[in-house]
């Protein structure tokens, strides 16, 4: 479920990458997997696009999880719901966490979000010493190099820069309407021919 990764891969800063964005799913993708959802993206690049969906709960906890992995569960976190992260191996996990502390495989996104794909951070989180703030999601959503730029261009998704608030403190099913009420209007309401927040 969770990798073995040991390298430990550092961000980089591209002033033109959507990295650290939130995508908005547009009416057009009503319809599909997106939506009504809000992808968080971890990576971006010419190489492709790595992202995930922050608000759709699976029927799963947190418990469940730490049972699968044999782990005894210390924490308060039992009963945190699972994410979605995305059509892409589902059956494979990722954790965006408060960045005070790295495992295996951290990827710092931004100064506010790491992502980690390894065993090792989920072992800690039910252990009680795992990050401070966290989001675990299995799959993820993936686009290959200018896919994703083609959809924006589509107008199949709005990007705005992402809020770690939104990701970490903000309950799971009133993140779409919080992200509504950043930008100023009813997402309901738009029609697919909008752009850049």
């Amino acid at each position: 479920m969770f990798m073995n990764d040991t390298s430990n891969t550092k961000s980089k800063t591209d002033t033109s990458s959507l990295r650290d964005h939130f995508l908005i799913a547009m009416p057009s993708l009503n319809n599909s997997f997106f939506g009504q959802t809000i992808t968080y993206i971890c990576d971006h690049s010419e190489e492709g696009s790595m992202g995930l969906v922050i608000n759709q709960a699976m029927d799963m906890n947190m418990s469940e999880i730490f049972r699968q992995l044999e782990d005894e569960d210390l924490s308060t976190h039992g009963n945190d719901a699972v994410i979605c992260g995305g059509p892409v191996q589902s059956e494979q996990g990722f954790v965006l966490h408060s960045p005070e502390q790295e495992w295996q495989s951290t990827l710092k996104v931004s100064e506010s979000v790491s992502l980690t794909a390894s065993r090792d951070v989920l072992d800690d989180i039910a252990a009680g010493k795992g990050p401070k703030k966290h989001m675990v999601a299995l799959g993820y959503a993936g686009w290959a190099a200018g896919q994703l730029e083609e959809e924006i261009a589509d107008n199949a998704w709005l990007t705005v820069k992402a809020d770690s608030q939104l990701i970490f403190d903000t309950p799971i099913e009133q993140r779409w309407n919080a992200v509504a009420k950043q930008l100023g209007f009813d997402l309901n309401l738009i029609s697919g021919t909008a752009g850049h927040a």
